[in-house]
């Protein structure tokens, strides 16, 4: 009809016709100029990093008895190359992870060399952690990061490095003209400090430049391809992944991986310039993919007598490939086209926790004692509330939405091109006795050292998000006489390294502990990227609010004042934490005098900040002159040296009479659930250790189309959709996989059924895929 009255328009009114005609498209022109000029080659990419749902240790809270037992959602690193068409690139890579690992930073490095040459190095990849506490461990190589685990995973690991190296390939190959845009925006009310005592020792004039005691502002990257348009960001804010608590079991991205989960389903069902609203979600996060299925006809006896003929077979045998083909988002991807990239990285985030409605008492109900986090002197009864209190689930999804939020805001306003160079400086730095110039008032400056790694009393307290045990307190500047005992079983402290530590009572001294192998690094990365006018500041740890703040001033000030024109009043600076390697946190010298938990575990001593502002500010005078950087002491490498206790899987079995897949547990006949209801089955399962169904799933939910077409809707990276794996006890080769789904709101009416994939492991160790079905059931 439009077109017949185009028509009718030229045949009447040829000339403004034409006229009305050239200038829509100069406008669609000009348009696509604004969005999509190009000045970079852009490329991203995105691969599954979920590590052994079973059996492992949780990486993050050091908690033994928080070992995997399922899935809440899939692990992924995303990753983004930004190159000069002839000239540097950059590549970062954000990891669903609790943290970098030196050693997988060099598997993957060594990978990228073999294929690409000199193209991808350890001077120019950036691997960053999001600090999830909810992925499995094992994968560092220091004996402090692993003890919790039994030793080295060897599967943690593999999974990590396989997935970083694929996500990069994948960006590499996905590299196209394009543009890059960055924005900013604040966020209040997805962090709090969690030591505002340490916080307040900070010179009151330093902290009366600041409105709030943690970090606000979200810094947004989106990349345009000239092609396909919008094809991803990358923002950094700091908050802590501990939405998720340190008795969870589920293998979880935690807030920063459900932001992102978010943030690429709303791209994709909605796209771009569609801002956030109550009409683009459903339950505080975006429609599912289930909407886009057409609704079923909603006569409910027809529906049920059609469910009825879909009763629960026995299990049988499968191909990991009809795991991986079933995936909802692999379904629905179009073969040309990239997919959406959406990464939430981590910052200055060393004491901010996303438990923002305070810290109480789990006895009383009363707040905490200020100083020390305690109730009545003990650490394990103070705990943080998170804003879905006591569903932690509900919390991380509620801090998720409010950073994919502002996401998508920053997303849609930004305007700020990116233009200028890339470049990048990295440099190898031994922090375990560096020299570090103090400047004094008035001029001149003192020449203090930082010390051998050691971990203070009140480390082994933990935090509001995840309290320790025993007698142990945070703002500890004493210890005591009995656990000084239990130390020096092991090692016991020199008068040297208790004078350079001072005030942190040592508890473990563990730069200088070498049996069986290190402890703790001393050798670290420090890298920085620049791409145009936004600089990346690469640290190997996890500095607090006030840390970060003077880091990001100091190398600021350096380009600013380096006579390079290229640096002026527009250049953003941002922190990139838990980045390359790992080597715990950084307060300033004032909070570290407080040692709260952060201070305790700030490892090379009261002068760790400075030594970090020195060398950065080493490598920005390097980056504005153009000039070169020694590459410092290698680190070790210590992959033949690791130890692990962790049993293998020795085989599955299944009760006599059953299969592999069967039903343990079904929907009742002739059931119909509501939207809001959970729909609960339970399979006879396996070890997922055997398969770790990388970009498969273990849970589908599938609706049925017409009468015989079953379609995905649901899966391993949906959160409505829990895989929960147990065993009857640790020595049993019985086995159960419950999968809870959640019927969302936006859930469409029809009938239903829910699968699980998995894998056996036979006693001479052959693997074999299998698959279960429940009954269908109708949801109204």
């Amino acid at each position: 009809m439009e077109l017949f009255s185009a028509f009718d328009l030229y045949r009447r009114r040829p000339f403004w016709f034409l006229i009305s005609l050239v200038f829509l498209l100069l406008t669609l022109l000009k348009s696509r100029v604004v969005l999509s000029d190009p000045n970079y080659l852009i490329g991203l990419g995105s691969y599954d990093i979920t590590g052994p749902a079973a059996d492992v240790n949780m990486m993050g809270y050091a908690n033994t008895d928080q070992i995997a037992s399922g899935v809440h959602f899939r692990l992924r690193a995303r990753a983004f190359i930004a190159a000069e068409p002839q000239g540097n690139r950059a590549v970062f890579v954000n990891l669903d992870a609790c943290m970098a690992s030196q050693l997988v930073t060099a598997r993957v490095i060594e990978r990228l060399k073999a294929r690409y040459g000199d193209l991808y190095t350890e001077k120019n990849v950036a691997i960053s952690g999001i600090h999830s506490h909810a992925g499995p461990g094992g994968y560092l190589q220091y004996v402090v990061y692993i003890v919790t685990s039994l030793g080295f995973v060897r599967q943690s690991f593999d999974a990590l490095v396989d997935g970083i190296e694929k996500c990069i390939i994948q960006a590499h190959e996905n590299l196209h003209p394009g543009s890059i845009f960055v924005n900013k925006g604040e966020i209040l009310d997805a962090g709090a400090n969690r030591s505002p005592s340490a916080y307040l020792n900070n010179p009151a004039e330093e902290r009366s430049k600041y409105k709030y005691d943690f970090d606000t502002e979200m810094t947004l990257l989106k990349f345009v391809d000239t092609e396909w348009g919008p094809v991803g960001s990358f923002n950094w804010f700091a908050t802590h992944g501990t939405s998720m608590s340190r008795t969870n079991s589920l293998i979880s991205g935690d807030n920063k991986g459900a932001a992102a989960r978010f943030m690429e389903d709303w791209f994709q069902q909605n796209g771009i310039g569609n801002s956030y609203s109550d009409e683009s979600v459903v339950d505080g996060t975006p429609r599912r993919v289930s909407n886009i299925i057409p609704d079923m006809h909603d006569n409910h006896h027809e529906l049920l007598e059609l469910a009825a003929s879909f009763q629960s077979p026995s299990g049988e045998p499968a191909t990991k490939i009809l795991s991986i083909a079933k995936r909802v988002r692999s379904a629905l991807r179009q073969a040309d086209k990239p997919g959406f990239v959406s990464a939430f990285c981590q910052s200055n985030c060393g004491d901010v926790s996303p438990n923002v409605l305070g810290t109480f008492c789990i006895d009383t109900g009363l707040p905490c004692d200020f100083n020390h986090s305690t109730c009545g002197g003990k650490n394990e009864l103070c705990y943080g509330r998170g804003p879905g209190y006591p569903d932690e689930f509900e919390s991380t999804r509620i801090i998720g939405e409010r950073q994919f939020r502002k996401a998508v805001d920053l997303f849609n306003t930004a305007s700020e091109k990116i233009n200028g160079k890339i470049d990048h400086r990295h440099s190898f730095v031994d922090f375990s006795q560096l020299e570090v110039a103090l400047p004094k008032q008035g001029g001149g400056s003192d020449l203090v050292k930082t010390c051998p790694a050691a971990m203070g009393f009140a480390f082994a307290a933990g935090t509001t998000d995840g309290p320790g045990a025993f007698d142990f307190k945070q703002g500890d500047n004493e210890g005591n006489a009995f656990w000084k005992l239990v130390r020096n079983f092991l090692k016991t402290p020199g008068k040297e390294q208790v004078d350079c530590q001072h005030p942190k009572p040592i508890l473990l001294d563990t730069g200088e502990m070498k049996k069986p192998y290190d402890w703790a690094p001393s050798i670290l990365p420090i890298q920085i990227l620049r791409i145009g006018q936004l600089v990346i500041l690469s640290v190997p740890g996890e500095f607090t609010t006030m840390a970060g703040r003077r880091l990001r001033d100091a190398v600021k000030t350096v380009l600013m004042s380096s006579g390079n024109s290229e640096f002026n009043s527009d250049i953003h600076v941002v922190i990139a934490g838990l980045t390359n390697t790992y080597s715990q946190y950084v307060t300033t010298f004032e909070e570290y005098e407080v040692q709260r938990y952060e201070g305790a575990s700030t490892l090379f001593g009261p002068h760790t900040l400075s030594a970090y502002i020195q060398e950065f500010k080493k490598l920005a005078t390097a980056l504005a002159n153009g000039q070169s950087v020694e590459p410092g002491p290698q680190p070790p490498d210590l992959l033949d040296k690791q130890i692990s206790l962790l049993t293998p899987v020795v085989m599955d079995a299944t009760p006599p009479g059953m299969h592999f897949g069967d039903c343990s547990s079904d929907v009742p006949q002739n059931s119909t659930f509501k939207r809001g209801d959970t729909a609960t089955v339970v399979f006879w399962s396996a070890c997922p250790r055997n398969d770790l169904m990388t970009e498969g799933t273990f849970s589908l939910v599938e609706i049925l189309q017409g009468k015989e077409s079953w379609f995905p809707a649901y899966d391993d990276d949906d959160f409505c959709l829990r895989f929960k794996w147990s065993r009857p006890s640790k020595l049993s080769a019985h086995s159960q996989a419950a999968i809870e789904w959640r019927i969302p709101q936006s859930a469409s009416p029809g009938v239903y059924r829910i699968r699980h994939f998995g894998a056996a492991k036979g006693l001479l160790g052959s693997i074999s895929h299998f698959t279960g079905s429940s009954s269908a059931f109708v949801v109204t």
